[in-house]
């Protein structure tokens, strides 16, 4: 294409091929029918701002429920209606959340409605868009993650795998437990730079895409998220 830039170094001269990612243990991609009617419209350039961030909520929910899927729970007895305690299950152990912003701030709301008591820490995180390199520009993480089970990070797209795999780097001389990485849509190339990065890191996604184009965005992707959820464009 005349006068195109060309591709970022980041990139590399070969893509890994979206199949050979799919197959990895610690990558899990949603196959429920309403994940992928979801997705679509997200895609659609037409949807507008209130129905792309009830997509994007909706789809984070639904990611919550299979990262927690195995999360362990602990006995607790609860006032029941007849006036006799009825056994039940919490959580054993606190789960806390990660946001990269900005856009990250669009999967929230159902972190904070299903992990009400979850404490929520943000780090700022923009990329070169020469190099494509992150960089972190703001965070406010504690010193020490005492009694956490779990560690979610939330950010709708997983590109390169740049900003995340700085977020877990930033994570990890406070915190040596699993992370979780909650994206709505991923890159081959960023889920391999991300699992690469950290062998206790799992990613799941609503959707795997196909690969990144010469400005790293994803293709077929769904532009940029956090335009489409504030409006911004």
């Amino acid at each position: 294409m005349a006068g195109a830039e060309p591709p970022s170094p980041m990139l590399g001269r070969e893509q890994p091929a979206r199949a050979d990612v799919a197959g990895h243990p610690r990558l899990h991609v949603m196959t429920h029918p309403l994940a992928a009617i979801l997705t679509t419209t997200l895609r659609d350039a037409r949807t507008p701002v209130p129905a792309f961030g009830h997509c994007v909520q909706e789809l984070a929910r639904g990611l919550l429920w299979e990262t927690l899927a195995d999360v362990a729970t602990a006995p607790v007895d609860v006032p029941g209606h007849s006036g006799v305690p009825v056994a039940g299950r919490i959580i054993a152990g606190d789960v806390a959340l990660v946001v990269i912003l900005r856009a990250g701030l669009g999967m929230l709301p159902p972190a904070r409605e299903l992990l009400p008591l979850a404490p929520v820490y943000q780090v700022g995180a923009r990329r070169d868009e020469a190099t494509l390199a992150a960089r972190i520009y703001y965070t406010n993480l504690p010193c020490a993650y005492d009694d956490v089970a779990r560690l979610l990070v939330l950010d709708p797209m997983l590109a390169t795998g740049g900003s995340a795999s700085a977020v877990v780097r930033l994570l990890r001389p406070a915190y040596r437990g699993p992370i979780a990485f909650l994206g709505i849509l991923g890159a081959p190339l960023g889920a391999r730079e991300l699992l690469a990065s950290d062998p206790d890191v799992d990613v799941y996604l609503a959707a795997l895409d196909d690969h990144l184009d010469q400005r790293g965005f994803i293709v077929p992707g769904l532009g940029d998220a956090g335009d489409r959820l504030f409006g911004t464009e």
